[in-house]
């Protein structure tokens, strides 16, 4: 992929967490890395040539601290990741197990697998934020987000006034009022069948929707835009064929970045003058993305296994039909030891057990 001169920015909020990912086997130490949608759109732009700043409230908990080095190691920008008020970072379970049919299933968990107790949950960003960051926007291409908020969607309709591409991914259903706000707001609405069955209004008359996509998985997706006379009819993209199968999480989110990174590097400008026939070639090479992260435990696993420059000739041949060259790669950027829960009693100290036998 050629890199512009000048690279896109991409501010995002929503999702961000460590992901603590358990895979099939006993042996493998525990992966912890930055996760969440938020978290992997922006990790994965800036591995493919972006300006990313997530604007997030994180604390500099343990957790966090893990999220910060990770994503920093991509060239993350972490300018706006500790917002007042801060507070713990999301940590989401993640186990991979095997079916009998051998397919991998993963299960997500928001509690704590010692005391029982729920992890730290998602909070949003306030409106206190709002006026410090309003002026950073100024050369955004995109503003991504997942969950919803007052001051989310203020900064994204601020964005929005400068050129910025605004792009909700819902996770579930939200407040029916910032819900109702945000599909009016965004430009590019997506979505899986999984979690919601569909969302009224997204080209509605008085909406901003440029994109409405809704993927089923290794099913494909569809999607319907609004680039030329009026609104398209639904069209079919089947899904490329994943030449290995060891975990499917993360794979919507590199749909995802694939799309923002092919037609959305140049704001809502450069998204009209992709038009139809660039935004199906966009969500084609996100769909090639999307199989080539099913080879990897994780949500992007892939990026602690494959360097930048034999990706993109792995997502070439998948766009090409051909598998060669996509081998197991060990996994590297792993981390042995647990986050403790903050729930949890600490451990006592090596002197202080001593001291009682």
């Amino acid at each position: 992929m050629t890199i512009p001169a000048v690279r896109p920015q991409i501010f995002g909020t929503g999702l961000i967490a460590l992901d603590m990912v358990i895979g099939p086997d006993p042996k493998t130490p525990v992966r912890c890395w930055a996760g969440g949608t938020c978290g992997n759109v922006l990790s994965i732009l800036a591995w493919l040539g972006w300006d990313a700043y997530p604007i997030a409230r994180m604390n500099g908990d343990v957790a966090s601290e893990r999220v910060h080095a990770d994503m920093a190691q991509w060239g993350v920008h972490l300018d706006w990741a500790t917002c007042a008020p801060t507070t713990n970072t999301p940590i989401i379970v993640q186990e991979i197990r095997r079916g009998r049919d051998g397919r991998p299933r993963h299960r997500f968990s928001w509690s704590c697998q010692t005391c029982g107790r729920w992890l730290p949950p998602f909070k949003a960003i306030t409106v206190n934020v709002v006026e410090k960051i309003k002026p950073a926007l100024t050369d955004t291409s995109v503003f991504f987000l997942d969950r919803l908020s007052r001051a989310t969607l203020t900064l994204a309709t601020e964005a929005s006034a400068r050129g910025a591409v605004v792009v909700f991914e819902p996770s579930g259903k939200a407040a029916h009022k910032l819900m109702a706000e945000a599909i009016a707001l965004a430009h590019v609405v997506k979505y899986a069948e999984n979690r919601l069955a569909g969302i009224r209004g997204v080209m509605a008359n008085d909406s901003a929707a440029l994109l409405e996509v809704r993927t089923f998985g290794e099913r494909g997706l569809k999607y319907r835009h609004r680039l030329g006379r009026g609104i398209s009819d639904w069209m079919y993209l089947q899904a490329v064929p994943a030449p290995r199968l060891a975990d499917t999480c993360g794979s919507g989110d590199w749909c995802t970045a694939g799309l923002i990174a092919k037609a959305a590097t140049s704001g809502r400008k450069g998204l009209r003058h992709v038009g139809a026939r660039g935004v199906r070639a966009a969500l084609r090479y996100g769909q090639a993305l999307a199989a080539w992260n099913c080879g990897f435990e994780g949500a992007r696993g892939g990026m602690y296994s494959v360097p930048r420059e034999a990706f993109d000739d792995q997502i070439t041949s998948l766009l090409n039909g051909r598998f060669e060259g996509i081998d197991d790669a060990p996994v590297t950027g792993v981390s042995t030891s647990i986050v403790a829960c903050p729930a949890c009693p600490p451990e006592p100290r090596l002197h202080e057990a001593a001291s009682h036998p």
